[in-house]
């Protein structure tokens, strides 16, 4: 229990800081939006760069992340379907998607991992999954959606994961690893350094955008960040431990261990990307501040009947 509040205590610090940076114009009418650049454009990148070169990339083949990857694409494919059917659109529709399956792999789940799980590794080969898999795909739709690629001829969209900076940074740490390569430290300390920017730069910006924004849940995003808030804290750790429990066989820590990353809440990056490509803006904010005040009980349910 300790481990969860603890995670959260961090993220709520720093989210206030930026609420109050945004309330007394620190940074100006443009330090929201040159926050988001910094780390969708500098700091993510190098930090998925300098994690996945470093990672051990076999763990992507465990039964915990199998569990995991189908647990996020069931509540995903759930909300890709009702999407459709209200007509939400491929940005939005896309945006919700990650707000429903995309954990806080990385800022919350390590010190829960280390706190309420005894070992900071098992968030690897989710963050690994997340890294890799998911965002390359998640940021290409959304450039080709947003008309970012919309008039390049067919070949350069079928390169745009290679022009994206976070796909880019993903996919040349995991080219790095797969390779058995060792980055020299004058290369891998500055990117290190630049990495280190990416999470507090993401919550800055998270909550200079809650100054003057609307109360959760009273705009128009109603329904659909209601959507992604009961599939990302309920309906994803209960299909976790389904699937865990039913089709895996597992039990004990393995099984705390897929129900506890599942019950994460959606990650705070994630409104950096709807940010970067002018879509779902508010559905992410507020997807993100409701999955992580609604999970909070949700991961000490966990924790107590599982572990």
């Amino acid at each position: 229990m300790r481990g969860v509040l603890s995670g959260f205590a961090v993220i709520v610090v720093v989210i206030a800081v930026g609420y109050a940076i945004g309330r007394r114009g620190y940074l100006g009418d443009q330090g929201r939006e040159v926050l988001t650049k910094l780390a969708f454009h500098v700091a993510t990148p190098a930090l998925l760069f300098t994690v996945l070169a470093q990672a051990d990339l076999s763990v992507i083949f465990s039964t915990r992340l199998l569990v995991t990857a189908l647990s996020t694409a069931a509540v995903a494919a759930l909300f890709v379907a009702v999407a459709v059917v209200r007509g939400w659109g491929v940005g939005r529709t896309t945006i919700g998607a990650l707000c429903a399956g995309y954990v806080n792999s990385g800022n919350l789940g390590i010190p829960i991992a280390v706190y309420v799980l005894g070992d900071a590794s098992l968030v690897a080969p989710v963050l690994l999954f997340q890294l890799v898999g998911v965002t390359p795909v998640a940021v290409t739709v959304l450039d080709l959606a947003t008309g970012g690629a919309s008039k390049r001829p067919l070949w350069q969209r079928l390169l745009t994961p290679l022009r994206n900076p976070i796909a880019l940074g993903s996919l040349s740490g995991v080219a790095v690893s797969a390779a058995g390569l060792s980055v020299p430290a004058p290369v891998l300390d500055p990117l290190t350094l630049l990495g280190n920017m990416s999470v507090p730069a993401a919550l800055l910006a998270f909550g200079i955008a809650l100054r003057g924004s609307a109360v959760p849940l009273r705009g128009g995003e109603r329904e659909p960040v209601l959507l992604a808030v009961g599939l990302k804290t309920v309906a994803m750790p209960l299909i976790a431990w389904l699937l865990a429990a039913g089709a895996f066989d597992l039990h004990g820590a393995p099984l705390l261990d897929v129900v506890v990353t599942a019950a994460l809440p959606a990650a705070q990056n994630l409104f950096t990307y709807a940010s970067t490509y002018r879509v779902g803006e508010a559905l992410a904010r507020e997807a993100v501040l409701l999955s992580t005040v609604v999970s909070v009980p949700v991961l000490v349910g966990v924790a107590a009947v599982l572990g």
